[in-house]
C-alpha cells in the first residue's frame, strides 16, 4: 500500500522538522552574531588602545625632551598632530587629547594652519569632555560605546587613556570609532557568510526531513488502512513487519489481532451456524411431536412417549441458552464468588453420580474415585462443580465404549488438584491450543458425540482463572486425553 505523501499527517510531521530546522538555524545566526559583535568590540578597543598608548607615550616623550610640560612648544606639537593624523588615517577613527578640565588642547586637524600661532582646530575646540568621563580616565584606561556627553550624534566605540607626567596626570588621550559605519558592514559579511551557510544547511535539512517523514509516516499510515480494512471485517492484510522499533512491535501487535480477530470471526461464524442448527433441530422435533399430539396424529398410548422426547429437547435447549448467558456474564465480569467451606471430594463425587446411567450405558470403566483425598477449600461450589460437570461431560462425550475415566484429587502447597483423563482418540496439537478458546468444536468426524455450541470448556477456563487458579489440557493422540486444574484452597 502507497503512503500519501499529501497526507495531513506527513505535512504535519515535514512542517514541524522543518520549523524546528529554521527555529534552530535562527538561534545559531543570533547566537553567532552576538559572538561576532562581542568579538568586534573587544577587537577595536584593543586597537584604539593600542593608539591610545602609542600618542600617551610619545607625549610623554616628547615633553620629557623638549623640557615642555604644557605642550606649550611648536615642534613636539607639530609632531604629535601629524601622529594623531596618520593614526586617524589608517584606522578611520579620531583621536584628541583633552586636558583634565574636558578641553581638546591637540587634535589632528591641528597640522592643518599656523601651528605657531597656536590656531585651535574648528571641530575639536568645540569638544567639551563630561567630567566623570575625565574621573574614570584619569585613573585607568576607560572604554564604552557612548555619545561622549553630547560630543557625538551616533554612538561611538571611545577608548581613553590617561598621559602621566611622574605621578602627575595631565591629559587624557581620547580614541573613538563609529559603531555604525564600521560594525553594520562587518556583521553584514558575516551575515552573508552565516545566511550562505544557513541556506546549504537548511537545504540538506530539508531534503532529509523529507525522507525521514516519508519513512516514519509509511508504516503509521499502513496501519491506518489496515485498521479501515479490519473494521470491514477483511483480516487478510498484514502490515509489513520491517526493524525493530517501536511502530515494528506495533505493527507485528496489530498483524496478530488480525489474526485473532480472523480466527475469532471463523468461530463466530461457526458459532452461529452451530447454534441456529442446536435450535432448528429440536425446535423442529417439538413442533412436529406437538402438532401429532394436537391433531391426533400420534396416538394416545404413544403420547407419553414423545412427550419425554419433546422434554429432552426442551432441556437440551435451555441447556444450549443458559451456556450462552454464562459466556455473556463471564465476558461481563458480572459473575461474582459466593465463597464458604465445601469439602470437595464429597462435591465432586456427587457431580460425577449424576452421570452413572451414561457411564453404564457405555460400560465407560471408572478408576480413582475411591482413592480421591478428602480436604476443604473455600471457594463458590456451584461454580466448581459446574466446571466438574463440564469435564466429565465431555469426557464421557468422547470417551469409546468399554474405555476408561480416571480421576485425580489432592492439595499441597497450599493449592487444590484436581485431574480427569479419558481414553479415546485423544486431540491433536493444534486442537490442544484451541480447545479454550469460544465457539470452538474438535472436529466432529473425531467424536462419539458432537453435540454442543463450543462454550463449555470456555466456561471452564473462565471459573478457575476467576477463582485464582490455572487449566490446562495434555494429550496424547491415539491413547488419552487430560484435563487439569488448581485453585488455591483459600
Amino acid at each position: 500500500m502507497k503512503v500519501r505523501k499529501g497526507s495531513k499527517l506527513f505535512r504535519r510531521y515535514l512542517l514541524s522538522m522543518f520549523s524546528m530546522v529554521m527555529v534552530s538555524l535562527m538561534l545559531m545566526c543570533i547566537l553567532f552574531l552576538g559572538i561576532e559583535t562581542s568579538h568586534w568590540e573587544k577587537e577595536q578597543t584593543e586597537t584604539l588602545s593600542s593608539y591610545t598608548n602609542v600618542i600617551a607615550g610619545n607625549v610623554r616623550n616628547l615633553m620629557h625632551n623638549y623640557h615642555d610640560s604644557t605642550l606649550s612648544n611648536t615642534i613636539p606639537v607639530y609632531i604629535l598632530a601629524n601622529n594623531l593624523n596618520t593614526m586617524c588615517t589608517a584606522n578611520n577613527c579620531d583621536i584628541f587629547i583633552c586636558d583634565l578640565n574636558g578641553k581638546v588642547i591637540l587634535c589632528r586637524e591641528m597640522t592643518n594652519g599656523d601651528i605657531r600661532n597656536k590656531k585651535h582646530c574648528e571641530i575639536h575646540s568645540h569638544y567639551v569632555v563630561p567630567e566623570d568621563i575625565i574621573e574614570k580616565a584619569e585613573s585607568s584606561r576607560y572604554s564604552d560605546i557612548t555619545l561622549l556627553g553630547d560630543i557625538y550624534s551616533v554612538n561611538q566605540l571611545v577608548v581613553g587613556t590617561p598621559i602621566n607626567s611622574g605621578s602627575k596626570t595631565i591629559g587624557v588621550v581620547f580614541a573613538s570609532k563609529s559603531v555604525a559605519s564600521t560594525i553594520y558592514s562587518y556583521i553584514l559579511n558575516i551575515a552573508k557568510i552565516v545566511l550562505f551557510s544557513a541556506l546549504v544547511v537548511l537545504i540538506a535539512i530539508t531534503l532529509i526531513s523529507y525522507a525521514m517523514a516519508y519513512r516514519f509516516t509509511r508504516p503509521l499510515r499502513q496501519m491506518s488502512y489496515a485498521t479501515k480494512r479490519f473494521a470491514e471485517g477483511d483480516f487478510s492484510y498484514k502490515i509489513p513487519e520491517k526493524g525493530d522499533d517501536e511502530l515494528t512491535e506495533l505493527a507485528k501487535g496489530l498483524n496478530k489481532m488480525a489474526t485473532s480477530l480472523s480466527v475469532l470471526e471463523g468461530s463466530r461464524r461457526t458459532f452461529v451456524a452451530n447454534v441456529s442448527h442446536e435450535l432448528k433441530t429440536p425446535m423442529t422435533t417439538i413442533s412436529g411431536f406437538i402438532d401429532g399430539i394436537l391433531d391426533g396424529t400420534i396416538p394416545k398410548e404413544k403420547e407419553a412417549y414423545y412427550l419425554g422426547i419433546v422434554s429432552d429437547e426442551v432441556k437440551r435447549l435451555s441447556r444450549l441458552v443458559t451456556g450462552m448467558l454464562n459466556m455473556s456474564k463471564h465476558e461481563a465480569g458480572e459473575i461474582q464468588i459466593t465463597a464458604k467451606e465445601f469439602d470437595l471430594s464429597q462435591s465432586v463425587i456427587k457431580t460425577i453420580l449424576n452421570f452413572e446411567s451414561k457411564i453404564t450405558s457405555k460400560s465407560i470403566e471408572i478408576i480413582g474415585l475411591d482413592t480421591l483425598e478428602s480436604f476443604t477449600v473455600t471457594a463458590d461450589e456451584d461454580m466448581l462443580m459446574q466446571v466438574v460437570y463440564n469435564l466429565v461431560d465431555n469426557a464421557i462425550k468422547f470417551t469409546p465404549d468399554n474405555g476408561y475415566i480416571g480421576f485425580k484429587l489432592f492439595s499441597a502447597n497450599g493449592k487444590a488438584y484436581f485431574s480427569i483423563r479419558n481414553s479415546g482418540d485423544g486431540i491433536s496439537p493444534d486442537e490442544l491450543e484451541k480447545v479454550f478458546e469460544r465457539f470452538y468444536k474438535i472436529d466432529k468426524s473425531r467424536s462419539f458425540d458432537a453435540k454442543g455450541a463450543g462454550l463449555g470448556l470456555y466456561i471452564v477456563q473462565s471459573i478457575i482463572t476467576l477463582h485464582g487458579g490455572e487449566i490446562k489440557a495434555t494429550s496424547e493422540e491415539g491413547k488419552f486425553t487430560d484435563f487439569s486444574f488448581w485453585i488455591p484452597l483459600k
